[in-house]
């Protein structure tokens, strides 16, 4: 049996730079894992691909991202013994926490660990990117650059830890629709993701607070005009920036103390309709051997 956690994202600047020929978006992004997971527990059986979750909404079936990531894995590497997968959810759907794609890595990882196959890192993302164009990240974590559809990553210096407030309001966003909406003349500025990451080479996390923004921002909130109502509630409570994550709807608010958020926290609860949790930044690590995982600290919020 193999236990992987899958750690959420969310993006401290996104910006889109133009649509490929091959019908994607080419993006910059600076994205951050955080400390809040689902749990998938993979473990042999004689054929086949079972996948149970706690979430009756969630499909269990090969449209789900964990379940497609377990077929590929055996199909590319010729596995003809099943697995069985359980997936407690504590990322919230469509949220643009990169739910999903956390999944889809953990099995990568969990499949990688359980038939022993000793795949790199690299090898896993090239699995992963045929999934999804935030899989590759969230198999690598901490603080990343993503270019070309979000698959190409550099590693950055960890941002400075940082307490986060997240608030999703009770809708969907198709992330699809929101990019085929994305139109750049409705756009006012633009994240400096390169003052961005020569803030986090300094650590100042205040240089690269001023950096930060989300370019999606401007089709989201156009269509659901009251997340930035929420948006102006989290930064106005004396937070160091509140933001969207990916293509929404989930608000983020950063701040470097605890009471702060837990207040936010306390504030927001009392609105309708809204998931609230407060988390933190999550970085990368060594071990002995020299293998990078997500650190796993306990948490004390």
């Amino acid at each position: 049996m193999v236990i992987k956690k899958a750690y959420a994202k969310i993006n401290l600047a996104l910006d889109v730079l133009y649509k490929r020929c091959d019908g994607y978006h080419e993006v910059k992004m600076v994205m951050q894992s955080i400390d809040l997971y689902d749990t998938v527990t993979l473990t042999k059986k004689k054929q086949g691909i079972e996948l149970v979750t706690d979430r009756k909404e969630l499909p269990v079936g090969a449209s789900n991202l964990a379940y497609q990531a377990a077929q590929l894995f055996q199909e590319t590497y010729s596995i003809s013994t099943g697995v069985s997968m359980i997936l407690h959810k504590k990322i919230p759907m469509s949220a643009g926490l990169a739910g999903g794609s956390a999944d889809a890595a953990a099995v990568l990882k969990g499949m990688n660990e359980l038939f022993e196959l000793h795949l790199s890192l690299a090898e896993l993302s090239k699995l992963g990117a045929q999934l999804g164009s935030d899989v590759p990240f969230c198999l690598a974590g901490g603080t990343q650059l993503a270019t070309g559809r979000g698959e190409q990553l550099v590693e950055l210096p960890a941002l400075p830890s940082c307490y986060v407030v997240l608030a999703k309001p009770a809708m969907d966003v198709s992330t699809a629709w929101v990019y085929g909406h994305y139109e750049p003349r409705n756009v006012m500025s633009h994240p400096d993701i390169p003052s961005l990451v020569a803030a986090l080479e300094k650590q100042d996390l205040s240089g690269v607070i001023a950096c930060c923004g989300n370019v999606l921002e401007a089709v989201t909130f156009s269509a659901h005009p009251s997340l930035v109502q929420l948006k102006e509630k989290m930064a106005g409570f004396g937070m160091l920036t509140s933001l969207m994550s990916g293509s929404g709807p989930t608000i983020f608010a950063l701040t470097s103390t605890q009471e702060t958020a837990q207040a936010l926290k306390a504030l927001l609860e009392n609105e309708a309709a809204l998931f609230v949790d407060v988390t933190k930044t999550v970085t990368r690590e060594k071990n002995e051997y020299g293998e990078t995982f997500i650190a796993n600290k306990t948490r004390q919020l």
